[in-house]
């Protein structure tokens, strides 16, 4: 039995909820293509994301461990797949379109620098003078600029829902320097599928950095314990005595916990609502949230990985490490952009020597960062031919 695309649109017509993107319905893309023959339009775009040189890159790149520290450290990639699979889950039991969701999880971090966020903020704090960086506004620059699979225009060419999925401000300047302004009246609202992948997001690396952080050594369970979501996951449970099987059934029970929170809160919510065609993000942010009980514990779970492994003294002095290489190498290529490869020098001459700089260093992974850095600057390379 074959299943054409139309029949995969007619099954979504019948069963997704009012309030999600049908993909038969799709405002297109920039520029005009002929629709696959078995897949929708959003699955089309999914492809198109998996096989970006800029998703291979992830799995080189840190999410909390800088890749190299551990093989059991989740990184870049592996946080995207996480991230992909509880939006499905999510979009599934919310009767949302699934492959919008799941598009959009896996483009998240394309943009992503080298170094998590210590090189982000290293790169926002150098091309301060273009606009700073910021790895969302990246991950588009990626998909419709950086790209460059296509004979006939840069990036992939996705649909306009996803574009706007990826963007977390509907800014018409912003639409216009990435040259999506010619979309006109094409271009999509809100969506929901949208805002459960940042929800997504936001659940899986507060379960998942709290996982790594056990794994670590760098937290320990006895200063976890009375954290809020913690209670509010186990509820009284008694977990296992071995530590691994601990740490594995507690952040299975978090995560596990703060999803069904969202699914039910949720759909209470968007269903009490009605017609939400017209919302914009603000609105759709105030309906698809998690409960206050759970987003309060939430907030503390944050504060507390910030202040106890994030800004653990071992950790600090690797963001400071990363952020030296990132700078060294970002000044070295501005002075001297004769040193940048072929295709970045006629991009410095293009767009100027900041933004094809930026966009350079934001593609290294961790290692070829650090391979570079020694490169340039170890005194046992000076000899070295490009």
């Amino acid at each position: 039995m074959v299943v054409p695309r139309e029949h995969l649109e007619a099954r979504e017509r019948r069963e997704l909820a009012p309030y999600a993107v049908l993909s038969g319905a799709s405002a297109g893309r920039l520029y005009p293509e002929e629709p696959s023959r078995y897949r929708t339009a959003f699955q089309k775009d999914r492809d198109r994301v998996v096989h970006t040189t800029a998703f291979r890159r992830l799995e080189y790149k840190t999410q909390v461990f800088v890749n190299g520290e551990g093989d059991h450290y989740r990184t870049r990639l592996t946080h995207t797949l996480e991230v992909a699979q509880v939006s499905k889950a999510v979009a599934r039991a919310l009767g949302l379109n699934e492959d919008l969701a799941e598009t959009l999880a896996l483009a998240h971090d394309l943009g992503h620098p080298p170094f998590g966020h210590a090189g982000e903020r290293t790169l926002n704090r150098l091309a301060e003078p273009i606009g700073g960086f910021e790895h969302n506004r990246q991950s588009l620059r990626v998909v419709t600029h950086l790209e460059q699979r296509y004979e006939g225009f840069n990036g992939l060419n996705l649909t306009l829902e996803t574009l706007r999925g990826l963007m977390k401000h509907d800014e018409a300047g912003e639409r216009a320097a990435l040259g999506l302004a010619d979309a006109g009246d094409r271009w999509p609202p809100a969506s929901v599928e949208a805002r459960i992948v940042n929800l997504a997001d936001e659940l899986t690396y507060n379960a998942h950095d709290l996982d790594d952080g056990l794994r670590s050594g760098l937290l320990d369970f006895g200063e976890i314990h009375d954290l809020p979501l913690v209670q509010l996951a186990i509820a009284g449970q008694r977990l296992p005595d071995n530590p691994e099987l601990r740490r594995h059934e507690l952040v299975r029970e978090i995560l596990g916990a703060c999803v069904e929170d969202v699914i039910v809160t949720a759909s209470t919510r968007l269903d009490a609502a009605g017609d939400i065609a017209d919302s914009d993000e603000q609105a759709i942010d105030r309906l698809v949230q998690p409960s206050r009980p759970f987003a309060e514990a939430g907030v503390n779970l944050k504060d507390f990985l910030h202040q106890a492994l994030y800004q653990h003294p071992r950790q600090v002095r690797t963001s400071r490490a990363a952020a030296d290489i990132i700078e060294r190498l970002f000044e070295s290529f501005v002075q001297e952009p004769a040193s940048l490869p072929e295709r970045w020098q006629v991009a410095a001459e293009r767009d100027g020597v900041l933004r094809a700089v930026t966009d350079y260093l934001a593609g290294f992974t961790d290692r070829f960062a650090v391979e570079e850095h020694r490169r340039l600057f170890d005194p046992s390379n000076v000899m070295t031919v490009r």
